[in-house]
């Protein structure tokens, strides 16, 4: 298991070892109780709670061979050190990166109360807690981390080297990173153990005993880790005991050697693998909690709101004006006010706010989607995709029907280099995950795109000098043309995933025109002065402005996905909270392959259409389906949380004395 801090603290050498103590004068006068002294980390990958086999937390432990960091009492008075230590403080002691306070969110009672947590488990089904160190917040916590574990070096270091030094600093206080270290220890691995056993840690981990051991040379570190190896031996999954032998080693070893980097590297360690069981007991309580907190949701998610509602914390007005706005809009299509009932209005309005163009009255939804703008961008980003892919293709369309019989030759061979011989190799295997943050806002807690991203590469590369050089074959059947154009799009899926991570605006996609606009050029027999031209035709029909395509081929989505909708909204809107959920996500479309199967409905027509308009409905409605599934699960749980509190009736009596109840 790695660490994701800095490295360990430079090693120093010293004359004598860390577990050597000079010589005292009083030093056969004092008895030498064993000690502990403990080590922590800050980060760790999220690993799935597997049930260890009984074992016992016992406070007698192995009788440890060395001692630990030992050094002589000092000669001054100790009431005279102290006061010049207090003097000499410069500023307050770093807090160890990982707590029992940066780990409360982990709590069950945390999770049970957390509104926005309880909302999401909804859509995904492989949430989980981990570790958050994206972007500058995690930048941020990393630096700090650092900060303490070079800190601790030094401290430890200084006390080996200078021990008069050291006492003048900061005398038998306890403002320093060790006993604060021991003490985050304690209070995490109390949370970790069953009530029974925590006596045993007061026994085995006397913070105030430790310190003054270690203030007189004789805190035992070997036989601290000895005795923690065993605890968290004895409380977490079978999985992590290799990372716990690591921490036990690294300590051992470090006290041995006198080597403050990898005694520190063991602190980290400790501190990471405490850390690790803590998500790893918070991921467990998810999975054994879900059905109950999915089946609860609406009843909870409604008493929650309420009780805002009346403290004057939210006001519903905007939403109701925004209802009564899209009543007066919609619905336009007869067979919507069949299939939707009453929520005709609210689906169509749904629909129309994920396209990239929208309607003035569906610039932004009202205050009611706080739990789900995350999830409305999402659409609306793979929607973007989803058309200008299309437009992509559409190019090629004519293009390759311009020049199928057309013999151009072959490019020269330097302007189409690549090191791949087909999209392949370029292609990511990897999947976006799902990862509940529970310390940030996620990105994304919704079911994932059925086009997937991957975070490499920039979309700024020279397009004539890295793009994919696939190996067309022929055309000679229908077959082969189909093949060929499911390569070529693929190969467009492959390509978004080079783009700039994170980035899936239409800016990205303006600035890709010309890589897109060679690999679809290779896929053509097209001579090549039609590059520049196909570059143009991208550049203007990819922005979406008033003269491209982009609009005409929206509104087909549009379309489409109403059409796909009405059908999903009418499977789904009978089910029970926890049959959505399982339905919605448990068919989850992955990639571009099952673009071209088509969706389950329709597909007996489209057998009877024209090669080209299948080929085209194909690639367009796989990934429609997908979003028209993701779209019906939010705004079927959406209607039955809201409507009452903000749309079409008033709050019904038994929630309110429900929610008095509560109070």
């Amino acid at each position: 298991m790695g660490d994701d801090g800095t490295g360990g603290i430079e090693r120093v050498e010293s004359n004598r070892r860390c577990s050597e103590a000079h010589p005292s004068a009083h030093e056969d006068q004092i008895p030498q109780p064993s000690a502990k002294s403990e080590t922590s980390k800050s980060t760790s990958e999220e690993q799935k709670f597997e049930s260890a086999g009984p074992r016992h937390l016992s406070s007698s432990v192995e009788a440890a061979a060395r001692r630990g960091i030992h050094r002589n009492a000092s000669t001054g008075s100790n009431a005279s050190v102290a006061q010049g230590g207090r003097h000499e403080r410069a500023r307050r002691p770093l807090e160890p990166p990982v707590t029992k306070t940066t780990l409360g969110e982990l709590d069950v009672t945390k999770i049970i109360h957390n509104p926005k947590l309880r909302h999401d488990i909804n859509f995904d089904p492989e949430l989980h807690f981990r570790p958050n160190l994206d972007g500058d917040k995690g930048k941020r916590k990393q630096d700090k981390a650092n900060q303490f574990w070079t800190a601790l070096g030094a401290q430890l270091q200084q006390f080996v080297e200078d021990r008069d030094e050291f006492m003048r600093q900061f005398g038998h206080g306890e403002e320093w990173c060790l006993p604060l270290l021991l003490k985050s220890v304690k209070e995490i691995i109390q949370t970790l153990v069953p009530t029974k056993d925590r006596m045993y840690l007061d026994e085995g981990l006397n913070v105030d005993l430790i310190m003054q051991q270690f203030s007189r040379g004789m805190a035992d570190l070997e036989k601290l880790a000895s005795w923690l190896s065993g605890v968290l031996k004895s409380h977490c999954a079978p999985m992590r005991d290799e990372w716990v032998d690591q921490m036990y080693n690294q300590l051992t070893n470090g006290n041995r050697t006198n080597d403050m980097g990898e005694l520190v590297q063991g602190m980290r360690n400790l501190l990471s693998v405490l850390e690790a069981m803590k998500l790893d007991v918070a991921n467990h309580q998810i999975r054994c909690l879900r059905p109950i907190l999915i089946e609860d949701t609406v009843h909870f998610e409604q008493r929650f709101f309420l009780k805002k509602i009346r403290d004057g914390k939210l006001d519903t007005q905007p939403a109701q004006t925004w209802y009564s706005r899209m009543c007066g809009h919609y619905p336009r299509d007869p067979l919507s006010i069949q299939t939707f009932g009453e929520t005709a209005a609210f689906f169509e309005a749904l629909s129309g706010m994920i396209m990239p163009l929208r309607e003035s009255h569906l610039a932004d939804p009202p205050n009611t989607f706080l739990f789900d703008d995350e999830r409305v961008l999402k659409l609306r980003a793979d929607m973007l995709d989803a058309i200008n892919l299309e437009i992509c293709m559409r190019s090629y369309d004519e293009l390759e029907k311009k020049y199928r019989h057309h013999d151009a030759g072959l490019i020269p061979t330097p302007f189409l280099t690549t090191p791949f011989s087909d999209y392949s190799g370029f292609r990511s295997s990897s999947t976006e995950e799902s990862d509940f943050d529970f310390f940030t806002p996620p990105t994304s807690t919704s079911r994932p795109s059925s086009m997937v991203f991957s975070s490499a590469g920039s979309a700024s590369s020279s397009p004539r000098s890295s793009l994919i050089l696939p190996s067309v074959p022929a055309v000679k059947t229908l077959e082969d043309q189909r093949a060929k154009s499911r390569d070529l799009y693929d190969s467009l899926v492959a390509l978004l995933q080079t783009s700039a991570p994170g980035s899936r605006s239409a800016t990205r996609w303006k600035a890709m025109k010309d890589s897109l606009a060679l690999q679809i050029f290779r896929f053509t027999n097209a001579p090549t002065h039609e590059l520049s031209s196909l570059e143009d035709q991208l550049d203007q029909n990819l922005s979406g402005h008033v003269g491209s395509v982009f609009p005409e081929v929206q509104a087909d989505f549009h379309r489409r996905l109403l059409a796909e909708l009405q059908l999903r909204v009418k499977e789904f809107k009978g089910l029970t909270g926890i049959s959505l959920f399982s339905v919605a996500t448990g068919g989850r479309l992955q990639g571009p392959g099952r673009t071209w199967e088509g969706s389950r409905e329709g597909s007996r027509e489209r057998e009877h259409a024209s090669s080209n308009n299948s080929v085209r409905e194909a690639r367009e409605e796989g990934g429609l389906d997908d979003m028209a599934t993701r779209l019906a699960h939010l705004g079927l749980l959406h209607w039955r949380v809201w409507a009452q509190l903000a749309y079409v009736g008033d709050v019904d009596s038994d929630m309110v004395d429900d929610v008095h109840m509560t109070m």
